[in-house]
């Protein structure tokens, strides 16, 4: 017994690493696809760029575990049923469920490593992978002056440059605009020729010009704009630096990304969904207090003519009889002003309570969701394993399409669970839980049909079926 399943086990384990990895490739390479324009010509080093698919590829595993998991469990049972190896086994007195024994066992170790990953390892990936990429992002494009392009890349100058030199250091035709002092083009250096250089430790560009001509145009004199005072000087050589320290990619501290909710465990995210349900109910007492409290609006009429009020008394339509014209146009303006402030405000609290009550929201999903990737692996299982025996088929064929097929639908429902929950429309505890709950029985359908070796995909069964049906109606 022990020898089958280590026969099932390491049939197993081979298409499990392959599926793995092949899904974390295809989502590497869609992300790739999606950020190439914030990566490409920025001169990133290598090592910048492994960090980021590193951790990229971290954040993928919620996706591309169950998919692996599906997948192997169908091509496992798939080539033990292509080759007979399943009626051997139930041949000999092995029912499928014991064969199934060992992969289940290692389902559940799974599901344990996957809420371990989820809990303590995918908050910390997600929040390098984050923090990188948004410096990554930031990063200004590699210094690169092209010909006859007015380049503004370097803070505080534009460059032009007419022509490069096949050795791309000497450049001629050259004119610098310093903007430094932002009132304009006042400040030009123009050269014939000239090297452009960087220096060893890359933080500096150096422009060393021949045969040119700087001009200033003198604006910290009076009535500067009409008489227009202007110096020029002329220079056989000069040199200019320019600082690329901007050019350099700068590491934003970590600290400022790490409470978003997708950066939390289980324990931080309960204390940071009790501390946003404590401030908004706060904000709810605030509200209430200001709003019924006292009547500003009678405060503000007493504090116009000094008239004291008797809140128990009922107000008639002659409240303003005591006043004259303009006292009443006064007072009416008063009114309408504290009514559109008090309206505003309200607005201004409604739009603050929604907000604040959608990250709860997003709290609560993350919180769930540490459950639902283990619970999916495990389901998941229950769906490829048995659909494998039923099919008989292994390899790359036709288990992929049927995986994909299953894992689409499985993806779809947890989006639109997900969607609904961190929309408000549907609770936590179930909008999370609705993939596993609805693909749960469907597991539990073809592992019976599996084990009693029902004909569920066998076409020529259908065929009779369908025949009985028709000969009845006839």
């Amino acid at each position: 017994m022990k020898k089958i399943y280590w026969l099932v086990i390491k049939s197993y384990l081979g298409p499990f690493i392959m599926t793995f990895f092949i899904a974390l490739f295809i989502l590497l390479m869609q992300f790739l696809w999606n950020y190439v324009d914030d990566l490409v010509g920025k001169g990133l080093e290598w090592y910048i760029i492994g960090k980021l698919l590193f951790y990229a590829s971290s954040t993928f595993v919620p996706l591309a575990l169950p998919l692996a998991i599906l997948l192997s469990s169908l091509m496992t049972f798939g080539n033990l049923g292509e080759f007979y190896e399943l009626v051997a086994m139930k041949a000999a007195g092995i029912s499928l469920r014991k064969i199934m024994m060992p992969l289940i066992a290692m389902s559940v170790v799974i599901s344990l490593v996957a809420f371990y990953f989820s809990n303590n390892v995918l908050p910390v990936a997600n929040l390098k992978f984050k923090s990188l990429l948004y410096d990554v992002r930031e990063k200004k494009l590699a210094l690169d002056i092209k010909e006859g392009v007015f380049y503004n890349g370097i803070e505080g100058f534009i460059i032009r440059i007419g022509k490069k030199d096949a050795d791309d250091k000497t450049v001629r035709d050259i004119m610098i605009y310093d903007h430094r002092d932002k009132k304009g083009n006042v400040n030009v250096t123009i050269a014939d020729s000239g090297r452009m250089e960087m220096t060893p430790d890359r933080m500096n560009l150096l422009f060393t010009l021949y045969s040119g001509h700087n001009y200033l145009e003198r604006t910290d004199q009076r009535n500067y704009r009409f008489s227009r005072p202007h110096q020029q000087s002329r220079f056989s050589e000069e040199t200019r630096k320019f600082n690329l320290v901007d050019f350099e990619m700068t590491r934003t501290n970590e600290d400022l990304f790490k409470n978003n909710y997708s950066m939390l465990n289980i324990r931080q995210l309960d204390k940071a969904e009790d501390s946003l349900t404590l401030a908004l109910d706060e904000k709810k007492e605030q509200v209430r207090k200001h709003l019924i409290g006292e009547f500003y609006f009678y405060q503000r009429i007493d504090s116009v003519k000094q008239k004291s009020f008797e809140p128990a008394k009922p107000y008639t339509s002659d409240l303003l009889a005591d006043y004259d014209k303009k006292q009443r146009a006064d007072l009416l303006d008063i009114a309408m002003n504290e009514l559109r402030k008090g309206r505003q405000n309200i607005q201004n609290y409604q739009k603050e309570k929604e907000e604040k009550t959608k990250i709860i929201y997003k709290h609560q999903a993350e919180w769930h969701r540490k459950f639902t990737l283990s619970v999916a692996c495990f389901v998941l299982f229950f769906i490829g394993a048995p659909l494998g025996a039923i099919i008989r088929r292994g390899g790359l064929g036709l288990p992929v399409v049927v995986s994909v097929l299953f894992f689409v639908m499985f993806h779809i429902i947890s989006i639109t669970g997900e969607k609904s929950v961190k929309s408000g429309v549907i609770d936590a505890n179930y909008g999370m839980w609705i993939a596993p709950v609805v693909l749960l029985p469907l597991g539990f359908f073809l592992t019976i049909k599996a084990t009693t070796d029902s004909p569920l995909l066998d076409a020529d069964a259908w065929l009779k079926i369908y025949r009985k049906l028709i000969g009845k109606n006839n």
